[in-house]
């Protein structure tokens, strides 16, 4: 989809030439296309004034919004871009597109109207897309298409693009952000993962099997009086803590879920097992162990901010918090994994437990080299 056409590229120009270079630019991109082996890919264009994408959102959301609608990944100007309507068309696309739909920002202006130490990058949440030989040259060709920006202007401007801004564009990798999700993963997406009665997380798979062994291999002890578990899940955790705690206080905001940890703990009577969401299912009573499994990166700042607050009033003096999460980033998370643990060791409550089971036993796992 193209929002605007760039007919105010050069604001000297009369309406006639606007219309001109509206039509050109629309030609270019053809010949761009062509260029990179992309001829068949349809375009949708909206027409929108440009340097006017900022009056119309509202606009360019709803346009976008059935095209993203079964995206699993889209690609926005970066939100951060000096130009307003790199800003305004980049805050569109995250509005429109589906919880379940990965959001990467490219950056454009930012070559040339930035610094790297300039605070606004979010270098945590940089990647570098490497390009082939045969990809570079594709890209190459579909700039030197754009012949009203790398040539002078219609009125006899300087180029659009400068040689500094192009050399820039010529580099063999391009810089991609990941765009987090504004606010917590809803609920209902969730309850989606339950609807036909499967288990979302697949319970006795290798990868859950070893992550809740090595959860209660941390723990520094070997008996707790009263464990928190939120976003518990089928409960295959919260049973796992039963054999460990006197008490194990789950929780999950989603029926399902919550009908089915009930079953699969129903013959351990210390588990109970409530209806609640983040922050709100912090219970009030004294707690002496909270584990937080691969639930924290899908609430927002504000929401894991509150709920550490709450968790850490409830905890006992020496209480231990444990917190683990997949290192990936799940779709529907406002952060990954890495992020959220500097949120926890942020927090200037907490240490690390003095007697924990690594300072009293090495462990070196080795693996033989494949054959070269």
């Amino acid at each position: 989809m193209v929002a605007t056409d760039g007919e105010a590229t050069y604001p000297g120009l009369g309406a006639a030439d606007r219309r001109d270079l509206a039509r050109q630019r629309r030609a270019e991109l053809g010949s761009a296309l062509r260029a990179q082996g992309l001829r068949d890919v349809p375009v949708e264009w909206l027409g929108l004034p440009d340097a006017g994408l900022a009056d119309c959102e509202a606009a360019l959301r709803e346009a976008l919004t059935p095209l993203l609608a079964a995206a699993d990944a889209y690609f926005a100007p970066w939100t951060g871009d000096p130009h307003p309507d790199h800003r305004a068309a980049g805050l569109a696309a995250a509005a429109a597109a589906p919880v379940t739909a990965h959001g990467w920002a490219y950056p454009i202006w930012m070559w040339a109207w930035s610094t790297p130490d300039d605070p606004a990058m979010p270098w945590d949440r940089a990647y570098l897309l490497h390009l082939d030989h045969p990809t570079l040259a594709a890209k190459r060709a579909g700039i030197a298409a754009f012949r009203s920006q790398v040539g002078p202007g219609p009125d006899g401007s300087p180029p659009v693009l400068e040689p500094a801004m192009l050399e820039h564009l010529d580099r063999p990798a391009e810089l991609l952000f990941r765009v987090p999700r504004a606010s917590s993963a809803p609920v209902s997406r969730f309850a989606d993962l339950y609807a036909d009665g499967a288990d979302p997380w697949r319970a006795n798979s290798w990868y859950e099997r070893r992550k809740r062994s090595v959860v209660l291999a941390s723990l520094p002890r070997e008996r707790y009086r009263c464990a928190f578990e939120p976003g518990c899940g089928t409960g295959e955790l919260s049973l796992a803590l039963a054999e460990r705690c006197a008490t194990v206080l789950a929780s999950d905001p989603v029926v399902d879920a919550v009908q089915g940890a009930r079953r699969r703990t129903a013959g351990a009577i210390q588990v109970r097992v409530d209806r609640a969401a983040l922050p709100d299912a912090v219970p009030t009573a004294a707690i002496d162990l909270a584990v937080f499994s691969e639930v924290l990166y899908y609430l927002d700042d504000t929401a894991v901010h509150t709920t550490l607050d709450r968790t850490i009033k409830a905890l006992e003096p020496e209480g231990d918090l444990a917190v683990v999460h997949w290192r990936g980033w799940p779709p529907e998370a406002p952060r990954d994994a890495l992020a959220t643990h500097r949120m926890v060791r942020d927090r200037p409550e907490l240490e690390a437990p003095r007697r924990a089971p690594r300072r009293r036993v090495a462990l070196l796992v080795l693996r033989r080299r494949g054959r070269r």
